[in-house]
């Protein structure tokens, strides 16, 4: 219950945000929304919902945004490039990548940007083991340890932070 009750505060304010407005209209479906989302979905985003409240935590997901962005910025130039200079090399293939991640949540997230980042996509998440596959356009190695470091590391250590 304690989840659910955080979740629509959370999806309330966060409406609220996103719509810049503090009409009564605005806040009355922005209730209704943030509702349905804790009803159907109240129990699914954290085991411990009081870490919502936890300030660093957003900071460290903004650190995570501007890290992404910058990998999303020179893996777009990377294949931009493949694209346009045919002698370039592409190696796609499929390479297995551990990580340290454990909760479903930061699995998803991590699964989530690599997909987002040209060049690269999620196949499959092994949480078990704490391995995913990823597609890769120019596999570098199928060193488990050397394709983590390059591929997943960058964004582990800061969603550790966030979501563990």
């Amino acid at each position: 219950m304690r989840s659910r009750v955080i979740t629509f505060i959370v999806s309330f304010l966060l409406w609220m945000l996103l719509s810049f407005s503090f009409e009564w209209q605005h806040a009355l479906v922005g209730l209704l929304v943030a509702l349905v989302v804790a009803l159907s979905m109240g129990d699914m985003f954290t085991d411990k919902a009081y870490r919502w409240f936890e300030v660093r935590r957003y900071a460290w997901f903004i650190v995570y945004m501007c890290v992404f962005a910058w990998e999303c910025l020179k893996a777009n130039l990377d294949v931009a490039c493949r694209v346009l200079n045919p002698r370039l090399p592409i190696n796609p293939g499929i390479v297995k990548v551990k990580t340290i991640l454990k909760t479903e949540t930061a699995l998803t997230f991590l699964a989530n940007f690599i997909t987002l980042t040209p060049g690269t996509f999620s196949v499959d998440v092994d949480q078990d083991n704490g391995y995913l596959y990823i597609h890769w356009i120019d596999v570098k190695t199928q060193d488990i340890e050397k394709a983590s470091e390059i591929i997943v590391s960058k964004f582990e250590r800061i969603l550790k932070e966030v979501f563990e």
